[in-house]
């Protein structure tokens, strides 16, 4: 009998509810801080957040149930598939599995969907009008815009100025769905304009496109703020991800040994990851051996490279302080084609997992990344986002190592989404235009010696 190439789930398999890591860490996360040096208050964090946020951010129960209008939403793209790359499997020659779960078949065309839906559903719950957010190479603007759409919201993207340039279908998306698109720095706030006087050609990073978005959103009492990952309740909305997987491996009788998933602030990879710690956790015998890596590139090596320290989530100092993995909140990344990998920090719960020992991190040039996108798409016929070109790096990696060794290993990776709006990536790729460039050790020392002082 043929084994399946595309695991399939019906619409009444959608998850009901999403899966919350904090249940199962081995030791409680670490507050966020205010400027006080304190626990931030959700007085504090409830000036951007609407209450139902705040909750899911700062809860430690395992289940959290899916309003039924997000998952009706849902439903126009979700569950999934999850395929099998056989022809990257035979191009490799390899005796591995190779899995993947294709992300991008939502309408913004990647993961982000899955927590941009519950993000507005919220907000328009507690009488907000309007969103503020950033975006770096586009794809969590594209989401917030089309979700914006979906509950009747206005939006406002702060796009980090490189991506504004480099991507400019993915800012006709954002306004096609009724969004304002702004290259951030921008002269609308007192953090973009005060950027742009210290250096006019400024190419932007995700640490200052979320401070103009926090800053606007602080300043009006119609207007939240909403973000794309690295919060507890962005890589919470993400889970949907991995249990749709865990309920498609059941169907075929398999179990990963080895999870790949790009990370920049962490939402997808802890999205297809999150939920199968939670079988290690449990103690299922088929998660025992288990290994989990998050795949980020060289030039902007938060995990691999990174202090695991409190810093502000933002490049002026508006957000609370997390613990996290970081490179310092000024450090200003290149202008690296995986725009959305380009942020200075990790999520709180990725670093907590990889400070602990419990999921691993591998950094990747940009030139082997492309290489790897262009070798899966000629394989299995879909062109992948820049972002997720990392995870394909590894999973290949991974699978040559088993070619090597003989061993028969079953890979799964996020295929966060295609890359047809980032052609002209894979044009300068193509045109010998991309180079690698690995952060120079000195340059995130001088980044880190700016890290705030928490007693």
């Amino acid at each position: 009998m043929t084994e399946p190439t595309r695991i399939l789930l019906d619409e009444n398999e959608i998850p009901t509810h999403w899966y919350n890591v904090v249940a199962d860490l081995p030791t409680p996360p670490a507050p966020p801080l205010g400027p006080d040096g304190n626990p931030a208050t959700p007085e504090q964090m409830g000036a951007i957040f609407p209450g139902a946020i705040l909750e899911q951010e700062m809860s430690a129960e395992r289940w959290i149930a899916i309003p039924d209008e997000v998952r009706q939403i849902y439903r126009l793209w979700r569950p999934a598939p999850l395929i099998r790359a056989v022809r990257l499997e035979r191009m490799l020659g390899t005796p591995a599995k190779i899995f993947y779960k294709n992300e991008g078949v939502s309408p913004a065309g990647s993961h982000k969907p899955n927590s941009a839906v519950p993000q507005a559903f919220y907000n328009r719950q507690a009488g907000i009008q309007r969103l503020t957010t950033e975006t770096g190479a586009g794809q969590w603007g594209s989401s917030i815009a089309f979700a914006g759409q979906m509950f009747g919201l206005e939006v406002r993207v702060y796009m980090v100025r490189i991506s504004y340039q480099q991507k400019p279908y993915r800012r006709l998306m954002m306004q096609t769905w009724g969004a304002e698109v702004y290259a951030s720095p921008s002269e609308l706030t007192q953090t973009g304009r005060d950027a742009l006087a210290r250096d006019p050609d400024n190419q932007g990073s995700l640490g200052l496109a979320i401070s103009e978005a926090v800053e606007e959103a602080a300043g009006r009492a119609d207007t939240n703020y909403t973000l794309g990952s690295v919060l507890n309740h962005v890589l919470l909305h993400q889970s949907i991800i991995g249990l749709e997987a865990k309920k498609q491996f059941d169907k075929i009788g398999l179990y990963p040994d080895v999870i790949f998933g790009p990370c920049g602030g962490g939402s997808s990879f802890g999205g297809i990851a999150f939920p199968f710690l939670a079988d290690k956790a449990a103690g299922d015998k088929r998660a025992q051996n288990l290994r989990c890596v998050a795949v980020e590139p060289t030039s902007c090596p938060t995990l691999t490279k990174g202090q695991y320290a409190y810093d502000f989530g933002d490049a002026s100092g508006f957000t609370p302080l997390m613990k996290m993995y970081t490179l310092g909140h000024d450090f200003m990344p290149p202008g690296i084609h995986a725009g959305g990998l380009r942020y200075h920090g990790d999520s709180p719960l990725v670093s907590q997992l990889f400070h602990e020992g419990l999921i691993e991190a591998v950094a990747v040039p940009q030139l082997a990344t492309f290489e790897a996108g262009v070798q899966f798409a000629r394989a299995e016929g879909i062109i992948p986002a820049p972002e997720s070109c990392h995870a394909i790096r590894a999973a290949i990696d991974e699978a040559l190592q088993c070619k090597a060794s003989g061993e028969p290993r079953t890979i799964l990776f996020n295929l966060t989404g295609h890359g047809h709006f980032d052609m002209s990536s894979y044009d300068r790729y193509f045109s010998g235009q991309l180079e690698n460039y690995d952060y120079p050790a000195e340059a995130v020392a001088a980044s880190l010696a700016h890290l705030p002082k928490v007693g």
